[in-house]
């Protein structure tokens, strides 16, 4: 794990120290910060990182905070949660958020290495996604459409990803909500629709439109007849 940079950002400052003096001896440089506004102003000034190590609960406002806004903004770093609440649903909710691991504290050094470096390798060996004039970087998680940057939320991606892996298969909603949202049962809700409209008024202000509906039935996403074998 040679060449690594990561920033590790907790209000707690004995654990800052242990950590990035473990990782600095493991080869990983890093940087540290004790809050969000720290941490984004390195993110600007001594970026890009390849890891973020981020603690839940920081004074000002929290890690699961955080890291909506940096999703928000288009950061794709991945991020690791470092965090001493076990809640399955915190975990969840993390991982909902666009965090890639979740580690509860205490927790062995070397299982840290370990999670660190399963989620490099697992970014870098991602592959891209083509159709028609639509790219899918799912390493860092970018979008363009004729070669111009269209910024998403996470669950776009994800919604957005999980269309153009169909090939234009028809997705219903029950498919979306359990691929997308990974919920098995129906919430009474029209989430699925209002991201629907949401990637459609990102990607088909482009011509041609690429996403349809299928009543009655679900949606999918137009493949040329060129890339449809």
């Amino acid at each position: 794990m040679q060449d690594l940079r990561l920033l590790i950002v907790d209000d707690d400052s004995k654990f800052r120290r242990y950590i990035s003096r473990g990782l600095e001896d493991s080869g990983i440089a890093c940087r540290t910060a004790e809050e969000p506004d720290e941490a984004r102003r390195l993110l600007g000034q001594a970026g890009p990182f390849d890891l973020i190590l981020l603690d839940v609960m920081m004074p000002g406002r929290t890690g699961w905070e955080f890291l909506g806004e940096l999703r928000e903004a288009g950061i794709e770093t991945p991020v690791i949660f470092l965090t001493a609440r076990q809640a399955v649903e915190e975990r969840i909710k993390g991982l909902r958020l666009g965090a890639d691991d979740y580690i509860i504290k205490p927790f062995e050094f070397n299982e840290l290495l370990a999670r660190i470096e399963a989620v490099v390798r697992r970014r870098q060996a991602l592959p891209t996604l083509e159709l028609a004039d639509l790219r899918l970087d799912l390493a860092s998680r970018t979008v363009e459409r004729g070669g111009v940057r269209v910024d998403m939320s996470p669950q776009e991606f994800d919604l957005l990803r999980a269309l153009v892996e169909s090939r234009g298969k028809v997705l219903s909603r029950a498919q979306l909500l359990k691929s997308v949202w990974n919920i098995d049962f129906d919430p009474k809700t029209n989430v699925v629709q209002v991201q629907i409209a949401r990637l459609r008024r990102k990607i088909d202000c482009f011509d041609p439109p690429l996403i349809q509906t299928i009543i009655g039935k679900g949606y999918r996403i137009a493949v040329p007849d060129s890339q449809s074998t």
